[in-house]
């Protein structure tokens, strides 16, 4: 949902009763298009974030210490001069739009105390901070100069007179009126063109609503507003991305998507655009490492395919054996500079025709035909063991694979490059070979069964290893799905019996977090820990089992999961 006039009006309200009368201390510009004012207020220290970027154009309270460059931009500086030791005496929104004001009183120079207006436009790519002396109406400078050749309308520099951004000929959304809003049209976009300070989302549940019905929702929302009692609100689908936040229901992401609220509509944002933007990012690495993983799987079994192909030319290999043992027992027959020789096989006295190198002699002829078989049949054994090396390889990969789709956060995915780095399958990068490696902290999703049993669930191998061989104990039920990638699953039964609804929980878990997760019926096996081993030099996550039975569920992940 875009930053709208509604959501401007909502925190416009919670940062007045907050900021107003507090003092500016300091001022940071972590990056080009971001500052954070620290206010200090009777209720302790305040930050109020603002970036421009266009994806994310927002103005909120925050937490936290982002890094600041090692020396100040020079709108840092003019800011710092400006405003530190000013006071706040209004924080406002500018009618329905975009605009949030903050009016200070500070001294000059001189000594003199002169107004200064601080407006942020949120505006998507025409957002700004601008500066404006309110003596003279003028700029003072702006995060983002906008001169002729970007606007021929209208220009942001320093000394020009600050005029607000052209009106849309719409109709604010505190001033529509009955007729108005019934009038406004049956779908979103008409709502959109005619109705001020909306979003998109927003214009289409007013759309969605009976003509009658509209104006005593844009009451209520606007009454909400002004009386601080709105519930801030996000909605997450169902692979944990944000899909929208707002301070009024939703019903086109209701039913669809998980609601997450809020105390306060600065933490709604923030989690928000935080969670979007990683979400977003994250996405986009899984996507380069699953491109990577899937290429070295592709070559893997284009590797055992080939491998096959030459075991089953080496395993055909008895007709050189008796070849060389025809020509010997047959010497006598042989004449040098023979291309071919028909002679009679002795163990079923058929005639056999045996090729021949015409430039070596009979008797090297026949020591080429046992020294090819004897190649062939050492080819066998090694042959044979590259073809379980390259297998393991590709269980390995198709795990680590499953996992990377699966994974949802970028602090395990980070744990996800390191181990196939570490397993020698990617190359680490130049700044990552040079810094040392973070000591490895298992942290399994955690779950509660319906009994009070905790579950544990590996979000990669190296976790895999670590609840099923260290944090497990023997009697404790180890579960994973039946010849499919996905990750270790153990309930600390604690050596009670664990009831048939518990272990169906857990199976269902294990399918949820494996390849199968969009299937049906998926087998999963379960045994005891004390049943799991771990071959030596067996790559990470891969064990071996016995002593298993095996249940058919539909993947489920029953209910919310944390991290331990």
């Amino acid at each position: 949902m875009a930053f709208d006039g509604t959501v401007t009006a909502a925190m416009a309200h919670e940062l007045s009763d907050l900021l107003v009368q507090g003092k500016i201390d300091r001022v940071h510009q972590p990056t080009q298009e971001e500052l954070i004012l620290q206010i200090h207020t009777r209720q302790g220290n305040r930050k109020l974030y603002a970036t421009i970027n266009p994806a994310s154009a927002q103005v909120r309270l925050m937490t936290g210490s982002p890094l600041n460059p090692p020396a100040p931009s020079p709108f840092c500086m003019l800011l710092r001069k400006h405003l530190i030791g000013g006071r706040i005496t209004d924080l406002s929104q500018k009618d329905c739009e975009r605009i949030l004001e903050i009016t200070l009183e500070t001294r000059n120079e001189l000594g003199f105390s002169v107004s200064k207006k601080l407006i942020f436009e949120i505006m998507g790519k025409h957002s700004n901070i601008i500066l404006v002396d309110l003596t003279t109406g003028k700029i003072v400078d702006s995060i983002k100069r906008v001169g002729l050749g970007e606007s021929r309308i209208r220009q942001i520099l320093p000394g020009l007179a600050y005029a607000y951004p052209p009106s849309q000929n719409k109709v604010p959304f505190r001033d529509a009126s009955a007729q108005d809003l019934a009038q406004a049209g049956a779908t979103g976009k008409a709502v959109l063109s005619r109705i001020g300070g909306v979003s998109p989302a927003l214009a289409r549940e007013i759309a969605s609503a009976a003509p009658e019905e509209r104006k005593s929702f844009l009451d209520h929302l606007t009454e909400s507003i002004d009386a601080g009692t709105f519930t801030p609100r996000v909605y997450v689908d169902e692979e944990g991305v944000p899909r929208e936040f707002s301070i009024v229901p939703l019903r086109e992401y209701e039913e669809t998507c998980r609601v997450q609220t809020f105390p306060s509509l600065s933490e709604a944002v923030g989690w928000y655009f935080e969670h979007r933007a990683a979400t977003s990012r994250t996405h986009q690495q899984a996507r380069d490492l699953i491109h990577t993983v899937s290429g070295k799987l592709d070559k893997l079994r284009l590797k055992e395919q080939r491998l096959q192909e030459d075991l089953a030319e080496a395993e055909d290999s008895d007709h050189l054996r008796l070849y060389g043992e025809l020509l010997t027992a047959n010497m006598h027959l042989l004449k040098s500079g023979l291309s071919e020789i028909t002679v009679t096989n002795y163990y079923d006295g058929q005639p056999v025709t045996i090729p021949l190198d015409p430039r070596f002699s009979p008797n090297k002829n026949a020591q080429q035909y046992f020294h090819r078989y004897g190649k062939a049949k050492t080819a066998v054994h090694e042959k044979k063991k590259q073809l379980e090396e390259n297998e393991k390889e590709i269980q390995y990969l198709e795990s680590a694979l499953t996992l990377l789709e699966n994974t949802e956060d970028e602090k395990n995915l980070d744990l996800l490059r390191q181990e196939l780095v570490e397993t020698g399958f990617l190359k680490p990068g130049r700044q990552a070979s040079r810094m040392k490696k973070p000591h490895f902290k298992a942290a399994p999703l955690v779950y509660t069964s319906p009994h009070g049993f905790r579950v544990l669930v590996g979000r990669n191998n190296r976790e895999n290893d670590a609840i099923t061989l260290r944090m497990a104990a023997r009697t404790d039920l180890w579960l994973h799905t039946k010849d499919i990638p996905g990750s270790h699953v153990i309930v600390e039964t604690k050596g009670q019996e664990l009831p048939a609804e518990d272990l169906f929980m857990a199976a269902s878990l294990a399918a949820f977090h494996s390849k199968a997760r969009q299937s049906q019926n998926v087998p999963v096996d379960y045994t005891e820990v004390r049943h799991v081993k771990k071959p030596s030099g067996a790559k990470p996550g891969m064990v071996i089992f016995t002593d298993n039975r095996t249940v058919y569920v539909d993947p489920k992940e029953p209910g919310p999961k944390k991290e331990d």
